[in-house]
């Protein structure tokens, strides 16, 4: 029976891993998410409408004006300088309108663009934090960070360039064809042949413009990646002189990006020319025609000006719309992407049924593994058919070789995967009973590479958490004997590191970690290689802090370092994700089985075929 806490609900002793492949969404359900933050903006996307509106008929009503002055007043000989005065002050007006509304236009969109795609960062962002170990095995951290920022920024593109592109650009042709036939129906339908011609050049070139777009990106992309890697490895380089080498190869992709570049640049200009040729053709084909009408007495002068200037205007939204099409496409794959680490779900989560209720006070710290088996690929079992019994307050040391399966019976303690078979209890509770929240509450983990973020000592120490004081910080860090690190920075505990707190050695920020799973003082204790990068000193200083933190504790060490665990009250060591042997330090020497062997060689003693076993039985785990 567990203690008060425990939930009563039964569960499932199986439960799958994140492992089944879900298809990737459709562009089209894509934006039709994305459709719930354009409804959330209905009244910012109509306001964007009527000042489109409004911009788009002061601007297309100038060339009309234009015709009133000169069919109305100057070639009817009328002489109304006051109707002239007019037309002026209208033009202006209308100018001037077109310019506010068109600025207003503009800001309202990149508005609602921005607070649209911060929402879908944010939510993001949040998705991700929430994602199980598992899927961060799968993901690289590069793709994330590809999501986070370059297809958000994608999408705030297809805001700012493709909506806007659309809603000014396809009310302007629908306007413009629309004075066109009040002008003149039959001039009207002549030039509207020319659509067909627009149509297929502007399918052609989409392909190709397609094509180079997507060379020149992947160009640049290994360009960016062969950079990175050359400044991720600059000691290397210069280490072995390979300096000369190196920048061969990044001229060469330098040059292939280049030409690609060039390609796209050179489609570009191609198709932009071609509009305008078939923009001045048109021209001049309307011109001859309405040429022949105003000589014949057809058609007023006035008219064929408009009409020529609506001809000219006509080109102007086609060309920027199609254009346009690199963008949306961008966006379009953005989204997908987007939307696919959306729809991806935590393996690991907090069971539907009630939740035990922890109160961590009252929490003593055993822990037992029940038939528990575990694989990060099916049928590739990495621990198998575990038993274990942990005792409150107990002292472990776990040793094994690579991949005998210490930090996966780590992880799985700390749930960060669950498992395919069995159970794992905390003082008689499966811990999937326990909410996740409490469960990293209780069991607190110090792994071999540290991490601090950029922020001061004190809220690396806290995690921003309130509730702890700066007494607490300080009286941690005094424990663990990091003090002295503190005191010669230059702003003591209100120092602000760098990212992963640079300027600091290993050992350091390894203590700085340290004092930060103190204050937090949690009933379980991991320390997952804790020791590994740290000197002989700062070893000692751990050593002695751990001996006083772990009293009353349970507390499980991974070491490499069999000293680090020599005074554990049971070492398990593990081979193949099962413990093949357990006891003290001194009853496992006396047994002279594969503890002893390890330890031997730790030492520096043994033979060559002493060696060469334990190579083999390595070679063997890998």
């Amino acid at each position: 029976m567990g203690p008060r806490w425990a939930s009563g609900g039964k569960r499932n002793e199986e439960q799958g891993h994140e492992g089944e492949k879900k298809p990737k969404p459709q562009y089209v359900s894509a934006f039709r998410a994305l459709s719930g933050y354009i409804r959330e903006h209905a009244l910012g996307f109509a306001a964007v409408f009527g000042c489109t509106l409004i911009a788009i008929l002061s601007d297309l009503l100038q060339p009309y004006l234009m015709k009133i002055a000169i069919d109305d007043n100057l070639l009817a000989g009328v002489n109304d300088y006051k109707g002239l005065l007019l037309i002026c002050i209208v033009y202006f007006a209308f100018s001037a309108s077109s310019f506010f509304f068109t600025y207003l236009q503009n800001n309202l969109l990149q508005r609602i663009g921005q607070s649209i795609v911060a929402a879908v960062r944010k939510r993001l962002f949040s998705h991700i934090l929430k994602q199980s170990m598992s899927y961060f095995d799968r993901m690289s951290g590069g793709s994330l960070i590809t999501h986070v920022s370059s297809d958000t920024e994608a999408l705030n593109q297809f805001f700012s360039q493709v909506l806007l592109s659309l809603f000014r650009d396809g009310l302007t042709l629908v306007f413009i064809i629309v004075m066109m036939f009040q002008l003149d129906a039959g001039l009207a339908t002549y030039c509207l042949f020319i659509l067909p011609v627009i149509f297929v050049i502007a399918v052609l070139f989409r392909s190709y413009m397609r094509e180079t777009y997507q060379q020149a990106r992947t160009r640049l992309s290994r360009l960016i990646a062969f950079v990175a890697e050359n400044l991720a490895g600059m000691n290397l380089i210069q280490v072995f002189h390979q300096q000369k080498e190196q920048e061969r190869q990044f001229q060469e992709r330098n040059g292939v990006y280049f030409k690609a570049n060039i390609r796209e640049v050179r489609t570009h200009v191609l198709f932009g020319r071609t509009f305008d040729i078939l923009s001045t053709l048109c021209i001049a084909f309307v011109t001859w025609i309405g040429g022949w009408a105003v000589l014949g007495k057809q058609m007023e002068f006035g008219v064929l000006y408009a009409f020529i200037t609506y001809i000219r205007q006509f080109f102007n939204p086609i060309n920027t719309i199609t254009q346009q099409w690199n963008t949306l496409q961008s966006a379009t794959v953005a989204v997908s992407r987007i939307w696919s680490v959306l729809d991806s779900k935590p393996a690991v989560n907090d069971s539907e049924e009630g939740m035990a209720e922890v109160e961590l006070n009252r929490v003593k710290g055993e822990i037992r593994f029940d038939d528990v088996t575990f694989s990060y690929r099916e049928g590739h079992p990495v621990i198998t058919n575990l038993n274990l019994v942990i005792k409150p307050g107990e002292l472990i040391g776990i040793v094994g070789a690579t991949g005998a399966g210490k930090s996966s019976l780590i992880s799985l303690l700390c749930r960060f995967y669950d498992v395919d078979r069995g159970s794992i209890r905390i003082d008689g509770t499966d811990i999937r009973d326990i909410p996740q929240r409490s469960l990293h509450r209780m069991v607190g983990l110090v792994q071999q590479e540290p991490y601090l973020y950029s922020g001061t000592i004190i809220e690396n120490i806290t995690l921003f958490d309130d509730s702890i004081s700066r007494e607490d910080v300080i009286a941690a860090c005094r424990f663990v004997g990091a003090e002295s690190v503190v005191e010669r920075l230059s702003n003591g505990y209100d120092t602000r590191l760098s990212e992963r707190g640079s300027g600091l050695s290993a050992g350091e920020r390894q203590l700085l970690s340290f004092a930060r799973i103190i204050v937090f003082q949690p009933p379980i204790l991991i320390l997952d290689e804790a020791t590994a990068n740290l000197d002989s000193y700062s070893e000692e200083l751990i050593q002695r802090a751990l001996n006083l933190v772990s009293a009353g504790r349970t507390t499980l060490v991974i070491a490499h370092r069999l000293s680090t665990i020599m005074g554990a009250d049971r070492i398990l060591v593990m081979d193949k994700g099962k413990v093949v042997e357990q006891g003290k330090h001194r009853e496992l020497l006396a047994r002279g089985g594969y503890y002893a062997k390890l330890y031997s060689h730790s030492q520096g003693g043994g033979d060559s075929a002493l060696y060469e076993s334990l190579t083999e039985k390595a070679d063997a785990i890998n």
